[in-house]
């Protein structure tokens, strides 16, 4: 079984015998059955000797062989070893006085013996300190090529020596030689790419061996892809904050319209950087008028805290309107973040929503105060935030036991009451519950105009983003593309990626509403206008509003006409003890609940005055263009091109992957007809073969300057910022009582290895002591040394009782 194994490992390779081994290439294997099975030819002076036969002629050198250049040179030789089952190493050169290398030699990777100091003897061993654990397989092979220098700056080969004096490594194992463990451009861009969705370098890996079919066909070990994010990472090195503000002047250089703010400390390194493009911005000018801002942490290699600022745009989608990156939490840094949101935008919010943080509580009404153009932005908690708090300040068996949630919700929650009708019902929750000297509920009720919808009934918009919810739905989402590792070029680039992403979703909805209507339900002539104009999501709270008109609302009273106008007073069966109140004409409405003033929409009360008031469509006034289908067209924002010098440069990654997945779609096509693969096999082989020749070359770090961006030349004037330490970052902070409760409960508890109980152990268990009580009686026989006494003991559980009886 061995002998045939040794002849399937070489079965490509002819073995020569004879002691010149330069005549070695011209002599074939022998058919003494003894040589024929050890898998090699011995010479006479028990030398063997390995000449590969599976390389094309064509692929083979030979003396007098020329290339374009030494680089050349060295590649073909290199591919041919890969070919044959070795690697090619780089050994002596000659150079000249100009330092034009005048001859190389390239050998075997078995070439020479291994240093004198790894064979020292044992007892010598100390002298050198400990070894590492090292294989060394040099075996003296005199395998080489040596190319000389010709005028015209032409190489060729001088001298060749095929044979070698070890077996060759066998095709199905040399994908883990040396030199076909380099990952190619196609492996790098593709591992790239997987980053910026948050694949890793394993799962790349991994998913690179189904593409190609076959570990053997990758290319390189998982090793080489570890070390490919690892070399990517110090290709940046301390030129992070510098490169990422390169790449930010390329794009305001190609896009005018995209806006960034840089700041730095004394020192010279990053503390804030801002940034929007021209599709934020313009989606800002549509969709502006609320904005939640809420941080997120380890995004980043700096645990410097991501901020975007979103908002709802007319699908009822999360939309990014700029991105901020802040070293601290605190009003400095929040002020100027605030400050380059108005430097990009041009206008305040209407509405601003964040938690309870007291630097932005501070920061907001600095920045965004009310000028000549615009009114000063109302800034509004989140209420999630506030009621999640109850339980833990009021106690669980209050929240839980009892009904005070439930009402004290009914007035938190409404939009439909006026404020002095929300004051009142506090109150009369507060006395109820004997509440009314309550510390933190005082604290909450004196800043209800910040947090409570009734106080938010007059504001236009202010009821569109209630909690910070958004904002923590667009943590999520970028924290799918983000990694606690990424340096800020490595961040900004998969940002981009979730802007992509975003962004394409909001473009097959705008195809979804452009070619296709939605259904409706009534007959009324409103619902039809409504799926005219509204976008699909925006359509479905109409509908669900015409519905509720048509079947909930009960009218109470109709006014007179008076000047083209009606007054209707109205009832909804959903909500006891509430009559509302609408104006209405053909051309406007107006109702008590104020819906449309708060959100935009109008709400079911209008509805059922404009069909009683036998109006067929929507009047336009009422109908905002940040709910339309058609709501870009009115923005004056535009979209600006690139240069193409810029769009070459970023297309060639994208050029990459499209080349690689042609291919594929090539095999695909051949399917398993087997002439057609063995041209595919061809071509692809003549293009590289060709490209080897070219002599065109390019580094690593050439083509990871296209990937992740050019290194900075010269000095470094924007340096890295210093590891950042905020509350969310991940490092030690205190934690609350309920915290720690919660993680206490969590904790697996010790249990009794005897009955499982999880209040004693096995040392207090009631069982093991029952055990221990159980009447063992021992009884021991001694003679006493002076009076002859003997004893008799009877153990009772701790009881120990000793009769004695003496013979005098």
């Amino acid at each position: 079984m061995i002998t045939e194994d040794l002849v399937k490992m070489s079965s490509n390779q002819v073995i020569s015998f004879g002691e010149d081994i330069s005549d070695v290439s011209n002599t074939y294997c022998s058919t003494d059955n003894e040589e024929v099975e050890s898998g090699c030819m011995v010479t006479p002076g028990g030398h063997k000797y390995y000449v590969p036969i599976s390389v094309e002629d064509n692929l083979k050198p030979f003396i007098g062989k020329s290339f374009q250049s030494l680089e050349s040179g060295i590649a073909f030789y290199s591919e041919y070893g890969l070919l044959s089952g070795f690697n090619v190493r780089r050994s002596a050169e000659k150079t000249h006085s100009d330092h034009t290398i005048l001859s190389k030699y390239l050998v075997c990777h078995k070439a020479g013996f291994s240093d004198a100091k790894l064979n020292c003897p044992e007892g010598s061993r100390s002298k050198i300190g400990k070894r590492r654990r090292t294989m060394s397989g040099r075996c003296g092979c005199e395998a080489k090529l040596v190319l000389k220098y010709s005028p015209g700056n032409i190489y060729f080969v001088y001298n060749f020596i095929e044979a070698h004096n070890h077996p060759l490594v066998p095709e199905d194992s040399r994908h883990f030689l040396k030199g076909s463990r380099k990952m190619s451009t196609c492996s790098m861009n593709f591992v790239f790419d997987a980053s910026k969705v948050n694949i890793g370098t394993m799962k790349s890996f991994r998913m690179m061996k189904e593409l190609v079919k076959g570990y053997e066909n990758v290319g390189a070990t998982s090793r080489e892809f570890r070390n490919f994010d690892r070399d990517l990472k110090a290709f940046v090195g301390v030129a992070d904050a510098q490169m990422i503000i390169e790449k930010f002047k390329v794009k305001q250089e190609t896009d005018p319209c995209f806006f960034y703010d840089v700041d730095v400390d004394p020192a010279g390194n990053l503390t804030k950087l801002f940034w929007a493009d021209s599709t934020a911005r313009r989606n800002y000018e549509l969709y502006g008028d609320a904005v939640s801002f809420d941080p997120t942490f380890n995004t980043n290699k700096y645990n410097m805290v991501f901020a975007p600022f979103t908002g709802v745009d007319k699908h009822n989608k999360c939309v990014t309107f700029a991105s901020t990156l802040l070293s601290k939490e605190d009003v400095p840094h929040f002020t100027w973040a605030f400050e380059a949101l108005l430097k990009a935008m041009g206008r305040n919010p209407v509405c601003i929503v964040t938690d309870q943080c007291a630097a932005m509580k501070q920061a907001i009404p600095k920045c965004f105060k009310e000028t000549n153009d615009f009114p000063a932005s109302r800034h509004r908690l989140c209420m999630w935030h506030i009621t999640e708090k109850f339980p833990l300040k009021l106690g669980h068996f209050l929240c839980k036991e009892t009904e005070f949630m439930e009402k004290i919700k009914k007035y938190i929650w409404s939009s439909v009451i006026e404020p002095d009708e929300f004051e009142q019902g506090w109150k009369e929750v507060m006395k109820e519950f004997k509440l009314e000297e309550h510390v933190w509920l005082s604290e909450m009720y004196d800043m209800r105009e910040s947090w409570i919808p009734a106080y938010f009934r007059d504001k236009p918009m202010y009821g569109l983003i209630r909690t910070t919810s958004r904002s923590e739905s667009e943590n999520y989402f970028f924290s799918q593309f983000h990694q606690n590792g990424s340096t800020l070029s490595e961040f900004y680039i998969r940002f981009e990626s979730a802007m992509d992403k975003q962004r394409n979703e909001t473009k097959r909805l705008n195809h979804d509403c452009a070619s296709a209507k939605p259904a409706t339900i009534s007959k009324l002539f409103l619902e039809e206008d409504a799926a005219e104009l509204y976008t699909r999501a925006i359509f479905y709270k109409i509908q669900e509003e015409i519905l509720a008109a048509r079947d909930d609302m009960r009218i109470q009273t109709i006014g007179p006409e008076i000047n083209g106008m009606k007054c209707y007073e109205m009832k909804d069966v959903k909500i006891k003890d509430k009559i509302f109140q609408v104006e209405v004409s053909r051309t406007h409405a107006n109702c008590s609940c104020k819906k449309f003033l708060m959100c935009g929409i109008l709400c079911r009360h209008a509805f059922c005055a404009l069909n009683h008031f036998e109006v067929a469509k929507i009047p336009r006034r009422l109908v905002l263009n940040r709910w339309m289908k058609n709501a870009e067209n009115k923005a004056s924002l535009k979209n600006f091109g690139v240069s193409d010098e810029h769009q070459n440069q970023e297309s060639v990654s994208a050029e990459l992957t499209n080349v690689w997945f042609n291919f594929h779609k090539c095999v695909t096509v051949a399917g398993i007809d087997l002439e057609k693969l063995k041209q595919i096999s061809k071509t692809v082989k003549e293009l590289h073969y060709s490209f080897l020749d070219d002599g065109a070359r390019f580094s690593k770090k050439d083509f990871m300057s296209t990937l992740i961006g050019k290194k900075p030349t010269g000095d470094i004037t924007i340096h890295p910022p210093l590891q950042c330490k905020n509350k969310g970052s991940g490092l030690k902070r205190l934690r609350s009582e309920r915290e720690k409760a919660v993680t206490k409960l969590k904790k697996k508890k010790r249990e009794c290895t005897i009955c499982r109980s999880i209040v004693h152990d096995k040392r207090t268990c009631p069982q093991k002591m029952k055990v221990a009580g159980a009447e063992v009686q021992v009884q021991v026989q001694t003679e006493l040394p002076v009076l002859g006494a003997e004893v008799e003991t009877t153990v009772s559980g701790s009881v120990v009782e000793k009769e004695v009886s003496t013979n005098i």
